[in-house]
């Protein structure tokens, strides 16, 4: 399924609070510095059009959220969103997710990192560029904190399939653990928008969480 066209942002939103650039962060980062304050950070890779941000920022006050996306219109919109709702405890960053956890990222910062729905990257010479690499893992084990925990979604079971395979043998991470589907309560009651579409469709959406021992 392809992306469809993002709806116009109000040129009189001021997203300076909101959007960031991975080269915009200092070496070495501390991650209170965002947000003035000291409190859990998750990261989410890939953020797409912003509603899992949205909606854990709101729901999830004592927590801080960072999203991470390659697409600049995808990031610039994802942090209209936060402007619209004035959000204090989520930013949206635009550049390679991977080299913010390669470079910025501190050991042992983050609560939780979530990855949803990436690129699955179908053809074999591709399948290099997916995100759940072994290098990405290792960067995932050393920023988490002890208990910190690892979400991963996908709608195609061999990726999912294959990315378990890589975790368990390529980093201490605990799991894979179940995570049941839930009804949604209203049209946005979902974690992503790619979510909402794939079980729109009837499609099936795998989900697994690990932890960090």
């Amino acid at each position: 399924m392809g992306r469809r066209a993002l709806p116009k942002i109000d040129p009189a939103l001021d997203l300076s609070a909101y959007l960031l650039s991975v080269e915009g962060f200092p070496t070495p980062w501390d991650p209170r510095e965002l947000f003035g304050r000291e409190a859990p950070l998750e990261v989410e890779v890939g953020s797409g059009k912003g509603l899992f941000l949205q909606t854990a920022s709101t729901h999830q006050p004592d927590r801080n959220f960072l999203g991470v996306e390659v697409s600049y219109k995808y990031a610039r919109f994802t942090a209209a969103r936060l402007a619209k709702q004035r959000a204090t405890n989520a930013m949206s960053v635009h550049g390679d997710g991977l080299r913010l956890f390669r470079e910025y990222v501190p050991d042992e910062a983050l609560a939780a990192v979530h990855v949803y729905f990436p690129d699955p990257w179908w053809k074999a010479r591709h399948r290099r560029r997916r995100v759940l690499n072994e290098a990405f893992l290792t960067d995932v084990v050393r920023t988490l904190q002890p208990q910190g925990r690892l979400h991963f979604w996908t709608d195609v079971e061999e990726y999912f399939d294959s990315t378990l395979e890589l975790i368990a043998s390529h980093t201490p991470l605990r799991g894979p653990y179940d995570v049941p589907e839930r009804p949604a309560e209203h049209h946005l009651d979902y974690r992503t928008h790619f979510e909402r579409r794939t079980r729109l469709n009837d499609e099936p959406v795998y989900r697994a969480e690990f932890e960090k021992a």
